[in-house]
């Protein structure tokens, strides 16, 4: 883990997270300017936050992908999330009287991390409640994440878990969703083998369930869908 410049590439990138991204020039100059920053180029397969760890620091992935993991009671890993670029993380912990993190981040390719001191991103929501209200859904966000993967994996067979994991990223405007992640990391998520998981999704695709598409575009029949328990 090494330092590096803050440049107007990673600017940029910063700019247009969500918690960030439709606030008015003036504010978007502030950001820039009173924020404690520091960034880091990481390697990949990198611890960058443990399990346990104080989360004394605002954490933007400008670049990268990180994956999330647990611990449970039985010190067995669990996978929660993979975190794709750009994008805040940790939030809802930075405020809390135990702010300790539940949970561990890990680099699975190299990627670049800013963090900004908790003091001048308290200054910042204090000035601003524009920011105060993004820092808000950001927050309540990342526990809909954690939400979310205990729903699918409390599903007991495999399409359920896949069916569900679907149905909570489609736009309701579409019948359609990119899957970001490859076979190996959804089979991960899904606490399945990937060969279990293969062979589900050419089973659906038979049935007219789904359609694969170039570009990793999967289309869902919503009609044959209302068959299963979601």
């Amino acid at each position: 883990m090494k330092t590096i410049t803050f440049d107007n590439y990673y600017k940029e990138k910063l700019l247009s997270i969500p918690l960030f991204c439709d606030l008015p020039d003036n504010i978007k100059h502030e950001i820039i300017k009173k924020l404690d920053i520091k960034l880091y180029d990481i390697d990949e397969n990198t611890v960058v936050l443990e399990q346990g760890n104080v989360c004394c620091n605002l954490y933007v992935l400008l670049k990268g992908t990180l994956e999330v993991n647990i611990i449970d009671a039985n010190a067995n890993e669990v996978l929660i999330e993979y975190i794709e670029s750009p994008r805040a993380f940790a939030t809802p912990h930075l405020f809390k009287k135990d702010n300790r993190l539940p949970a561990t981040f890990k680099t699975i390719e190299r990627s670049v991390l800013l963090t900004a001191t908790k003091d001048s991103t308290f200054e910042l929501i204090s000035k601003y409640p524009d920011i105060l209200k993004n820092f808000l859904c950001v927050s309540g966000n990342c526990n809909v994440c954690t939400t979310m993967r205990l729903d699918v994996l409390s599903r007991k067979t495999i399409r359920e878990r896949i069916l569900v994991y679907l149905m909570k990223r489609i736009d309701k405007k579409s019948s359609t969703i990119k899957l970001t992640h490859t076979i190996t990391q959804l089979a991960e998520y899904f606490n399945v083998t990937r060969p279990a998981l293969s062979t589900e999704f050419n089973k659906m695709e038979k049935e007219g369930i789904i359609t694969r598409k170039e570009n990793n575009y999967i289309e869902l029949n919503l009609k044959a869908i209302k068959n299963f328990v979601l």
